[in-house]
């Protein structure tokens, strides 16, 4: 059944942030700004490894890297078009407008919770690969993977950020939905080259995300997310 992959990784959120709910309810605020910590730190080096992972390739010659010109490029286009598009702000109007619809009116966080969740399990190479084999071949093994992994974060999530972050599966129902839906036409663009930007620069997003949960917002992360578009352009070049 083609979908069902999407609808099993919202499922997984869904469960992931009940859950966490009823976690968090039974601790002190200091354990939850301690988990919250924890929590940062662990996606902090979820990006770096997703970087490296990337970036450094072992040759005959040593180590060596990968990517700078691209990343620079892909970064330096999609903030400009991030900015002028102003994403975050769009993100953050309609975390106030589902905070109200859902009367949590007085939850200082749910917007926070909702935007930083939704970056975190928004991004990345599995959803755009698995989304396409979902939609081609009716494979969902990969989103089934994905659904544990985000269940996993948004249950952490949840119990340390609030409610907020359970409406995550919005977008990734959106965005995985509209992925497998175009699946056939996207697949031919989806190189090997391509995928290793999306992921390089989508791993570097994923660890804004964990300096935004450590230091506070001090990175527009939204507002870079067309680097992930303009990397996959730029493997389509004829340089």
């Amino acid at each position: 059944m083609i979908g069902l992959g999407t609808m099993m990784n919202v499922a997984g959120i869904l469960a992931g942030g009940l859950g966490g709910m009823l976690f968090g309810k039974r601790m002190d605020k200091r354990f939850q700004d301690t988990l919250m910590s924890a929590n940062a730190i662990c996606v902090l080096f979820l990006g770096i490894a997703g970087c490296m992972e990337e970036m450094l390739k072992i040759t005959e010659a040593g180590l060596t890297s990968s990517g700078t010109m691209m990343m620079i490029g892909s970064y330096a286009i999609g903030a400009l078009l991030g900015e002028w598009i102003n994403i975050d702000s769009h993100m953050e109007q309609f975390g106030e407008w589902l905070k109200q619809k859902t009367g949590s009116g007085e939850d200082a966080r749910f917007v926070d919770g909702f935007v930083t969740a939704s970056l975190t399990v928004c991004i990345g190479a599995m959803a755009v690969v698995g989304s396409i084999k979902d939609g081609i071949y009716g494979d969902y093994s990969v989103l089934a993977a994905k659904a544990v992994l985000d269940m996993i974060i948004i249950l952490i999530m949840t119990a340390s950020m609030g409610k907020g972050c359970i409406f995550s599966a919005i977008p990734v129902a959106a965005f995985q939905g509209i992925i497998t839906l175009l699946a056939r036409l996207i697949e031919p663009l989806m190189t090997e080259q391509a995928l290793s930007n999306l992921s390089l620069t989508g791993s570097m997003l994923i660890f804004c995300v964990g300096v935004n949960l450590i230091w506070g917002k001090r990175i527009k992360v939204a507002n870079l997310l067309p680097a992930i578009f303009v990397s996959v352009a730029w493997a389509l070049l004829p340089w």
